[in-house]
């Protein structure tokens, strides 16, 4: 029985190794290097794009909007699947590898320059890049759109991940874990938009892109080796299903009256725990209110008080 409660003990010890304070280190630094690439970059973007390409500066701007638009968009499809499919730890993973390739090419084609237009001399017209290196630039920020898109959403849950919420000790320590992540996010864009971009003006692209490609493999391998204390959560369904289903149930019971009680509803524990902070999802009249009133009004509304099966 001594034997039994010690190999008990030591399971219970090992399990409270995973996670907490200690895989800190390991998330903040994938998203530093990820905050200085895209900071530092797209900070002076512009810059590279008219000084180095000879874009005219209408079409800089204009690969600028599109690369800012791209990547304000991808994190949807990051965010839905990590939560659907792959779990945060693999989608972050993943990400930073792709972020990484698209890293490396956009640094290599600072630095060959056969991958740019030649210098302008004197006060000769510049020649603008051709089609093949204006390509190279467009599948390096496509690809660290796609690698930001997973890394940005995931980051922060992932992290928050680390803390159990039902251990009142741990979930002290999520307050100070997002303290500490805006403080070092904060720090890597004050280095991106001083430092990165000081050495990308002053002493050349190829250093400037060159720091945070390195420091980003660094980081992948950081984040790796940290596996083994991380607690990884599975999967528990995209909002986005979620929210479809329940449009879906809305219409086609719209129709049926509601119940007296509501505990006649529809009810999965296993679901809901996912998705609630007391295990169990709350009903409330809110919405009920809000359609009597809508109603008095003449409006056609749809209730989304639904007793699904």
């Amino acid at each position: 029985m001594i034997e039994n409660m010690e190999e008990k003990g030591s399971n219970s010890h090992v399990k409270r190794q995973k996670g907490g304070m200690i895989t800190m280190p390991f998330i903040f630094s994938n998203e530093v290097c990820e905050k200085l690439a895209v900071v530092g970059f797209n900070t002076n973007m512009i810059s590279y794009l008219t000084t180095q390409l000879h874009m005219p500066l209408t079409k800089a701007a204009n690969t600028l909007t599109n690369f800012g638009g791209t990547g304000s968009l991808t994190p949807l499809i990051g965010a839905f699947v990590a939560d659907a499919y792959a779990g945060r730890f693999w989608t972050i993973t993943i990400a930073s590898i792709i972020y990484q390739i698209g890293m490396i090419c956009l640094t290599i084609s600072a630095i060959l320059p056969q991958l740019r237009p030649p210098p302008c001399e004197g006060e000769q017209v510049c020649q603008e890049a051709n089609k093949g290196q204006v390509a190279i630039l467009y599948v390096s920020l496509l690809l660290a759109a796609l690698g930001s898109g997973g890394i940005r959403p995931c980051v922060v849950a992932f992290g928050a991940d680390q803390f159990d919420e039902t251990d009142p000790k741990q979930a002290t320590k999520t307050w100070k874990y997002f303290n500490w992540y805006y403080f070092v996010m904060g720090a890597a864009i004050l280095v991106a938009v001083t430092v990165l971009v000081y050495i990308q003006d002053n002493i050349g692209w190829g250093w400037g892109l060159g720091i945070p490609t390195f420091a980003m493999f660094l980081s992948i391998i950081a984040f790796l080796i940290g596996y083994p204390l991380y607690r990884n959560l599975d999967p528990a369904g995209s909002p986005f299903t979620r929210l479809l289903q329940v449009c879906v149930a809305a219409f086609r019971k719209r129709k049926l009256t509601m119940v007296t009680d509501p505990k006649l509803l529809y009810e999965n524990e296993e679901l809901d725990a996912a998705i609630s902070l007391g295990g169990k999802l709350l009903h409330t009249k809110h919405m009920k209110d809000i359609y009597h009133r809508f109603n008095r009004h003449n409006i056609i509304t749809i209730s989304f008080i639904v007793p699904y099966h």
